[in-house]
């Protein structure tokens, strides 16, 4: 599979969504009659997109219509929500402040202190609506938040860093002990990210309950840039779903996959699910909803970085409110929305009744699938010319 890059040394050739396309077989179905329902531990959940643990993206409000609407909003702990008591404020000056200043912001509003009586109360505040409380946080902080958060209701607990794997070596912190953490926990745990078939075996082996797949795809996220690390995430995505039904046939537990990053359309999902997720996560999409909290902006989760920031803060407007962006009508013509109902034209198309059927599809390479015919389109900037 790899090739030579130079003398002694190999490289595997891997493969992102402009590359790659998906093929109809012999079989449609009614878009209408799809099922994409998907489950996380002993949890079963009607839209297998997720937005992402971002302040830009998730607050209380945020969280709770998603939960209305079946799916699934996760509220970063380590963020804004949980360090002040009025987030607002902090948010108004982070979209107001200029490019040159909105870095330097950003890293200064991160130094407050998270407050644990405001873990409980967003948590609290979410499951009061009678929807679900996904939350996430960083590995140093898990133990202390999950005690916090699962005594407040949350249903899912997410562990997320730029790169997740099971050894990790620090003499200038303590370690979280991933394993023992996982055996305790009385909710499904998910961790995150990694993009390799090894490191997301020994992570199912530890005790997760899912995986998110990722590293440095995100819109706002400018990791590969500075630190030059990452796998495209179709490679990323089916090497750890082989993983993943490696370890099912092994041991019988079936550990949910979700590809985080990345993915700004909807056939950028119907990809990712084609390639084996179960379920995605993404940010700069819902960022540009009328609920969201960075009204029309968006940054990474590691911009507040002291020494080096790994994110940026992005313009993504606000092109229309979630229900447009989840299931439409959509009113802008890039795929940005509707995405639900993208995905279950997609199975249609395919002959893909539910998710594991769509995870069967053919996938050819196809470098061309984004220009092919669209002159037009990038000629005058419209549809997939944008």
């Amino acid at each position: 599979m790899a090739e030579w890059i130079g003398i002694g040394r190999r490289a595997r050739r891997c493969y992102g969504f402009d590359e790659v396309a998906l093929v109809p077989g012999m079989l449609t179905v009614n878009p209408d009659e799809v099922d994409t329902s998907w489950t996380l531990g002993n949890k079963k959940f009607d839209v297998p997109i997720l937005a992402a643990a971002m302040d830009g993206v998730v607050d209380v409000r945020f969280a709770i219509e998603m939960g209305k609407l079946g799916g699934i909003a996760v509220l970063n702990l380590d963020g804004i929500q949980t360090r002040y008591e009025n987030p607002s404020e902090v948010l108004e000056q982070i979209v107001s402040a200029s490019p040159e200043e909105a870095t330097k912001l950003v890293q200064n509003v991160y130094l407050q202190p998270v407050k644990e009586k405001l873990i409980a109360k967003r948590i609290e505040e979410i499951k009061k609506a009678k929807v679900p409380a996904f939350v996430s946080c960083i590995p140093q902080n898990a133990k202390r938040f999950s005690d916090i958060a699962v005594e407040a209701g949350c249903d899912i607990f997410m562990i997320q860093s730029t790169v997740a794997t099971v050894k990790h070596i620090s003499t200038q912190y303590k370690i979280l002990d991933l394993e023992k953490f996982c055996k305790s926990m009385k909710v499904p745990v998910v961790i995150g990210n990694s993009v390799t078939y090894d490191v997301a075996l020994e992570l199912m082996e530890i005790g997760a309950d899912g995986l998110l797949v990722g590293i440095g795809p995100g819109a706002a996220c400018t990791s590969r840039g500075v630190l030059g690390i990452g796998v495209p995430q179709i490679t990323s995505t089916v090497d750890s779903c082989a993983a993943r039904d490696y370890f099912f046939k092994r041991k019988g537990k079936y550990v949910t996959i979700i590809t985080d990053g990345g993915m700004r359309i909807g056939g950028e999902i119907c990809k990712a699910i084609a390639a084996g997720a179960d379920a995605v996560m993404v940010g700069s999409a819902f960022a540009s909803a009328a609920e969201a909290p960075g009204r029309g902006y968006h940054w990474g989760m590691a911009t507040s970085h002291a020494n080096l920031p790994r994110g940026t803060r992005i313009h993504v407007g606000t092109t229309g409110t979630l229900k447009e962006i989840l299931f439409g009508p959509a009113r802008v013509d890039n795929g940005s929305q509707n995405l639900v109902g993208a995905l279950k034209t997609s199975m249609g198309s395919l002959g893909a009744s539910n998710l594991k059927e769509m995870h069967d599809v053919e996938i050819i390479i196809a470098p061309s699938i984004q220009t092919e015919g669209k002159v037009f389109q990038v000629g005058q900037r419209v549809g997939m010319g944008k």
